[in-house]
């Protein structure tokens, strides 16, 4: 395989990249000065040299504990669990969220062979188990293996006196009935609250 063969293969794996986006970025790096190029390789081998997950969260982080976590501004009582770090940074981003995290490091999905024992619910269980964690919000991504874990995650923390909140689901605002999945609409009838 040659060079660029091999670049595009490895651009492919990437998610959301397919061959031809793959292609297009290969060639791209092609056109770019050779610094420029070095500039990238040199930030994805110091990325991989140095970010690990956070010892509390798992948040990736340079140190032994992510900025969150160390942030005696936040409120550690209160833990939001996503099932990837790009979510807290949704998070982060959206909302004003003053709580702290925990990364699961992905979601069950029995048919990939990805059961409790490979994501952080272990962690998650001795953290809440530690006494500081009042409430946990479970932010799974609403697909089948993200409700999943959601139950799961219920279920193993159900004996300890914490408790446990889902996020909302439902309509977004602004949108049009005739467009929404019949797996949000069924949640939003659930969910729906008597008006005021």
């Amino acid at each position: 395989m040659s060079a660029i063969e091999g670049l595009i293969a490895e651009f492919a794996r990437l998610p959301g990249i397919g061959r031809k986006t793959a292609q297009r970025l290969t060639y791209h790096l092609l056109d770019q000065p050779a610094e420029q190029v070095s500039k990238l390789a040199t930030c994805l081998t110091t990325v991989a040299e140095r970010v690990r997950p956070c010892s509390v969260c798992g948040n990736p982080t340079e140190a032994e504990v992510c900025d969150i976590c160390s942030d005696p501004r936040r409120d550690p009582a209160i833990v939001c669990v996503v099932e990837d770090p790009a979510t807290v940074a949704v998070v982060e981003r959206s909302t004003d969220f003053r709580g702290r995290y925990h990364v699961l490091g992905g979601h069950l999905s029995p048919l990939d062979g990805i059961g409790p024992e490979a994501l952080r619910i272990a962690t998650l269980v001795d953290r809440v188990r530690g006494g500081d964690v009042h409430e946990v919000i479970l932010a799974t991504n609403p697909s089948m293996e993200g409700e999943a874990t959601s139950t799961y995650l219920q279920q193993a923390l159900a004996a300890l006196p914490t408790k446990v909140t889902r996020l909302a689901r439902g309509l977004p605002v602004g949108g049009d009935l005739e467009y929404v999945d019949s797996v949000t609409l069924s949640h939003a009838l659930t969910a729906r609250q008597e008006v005021q």
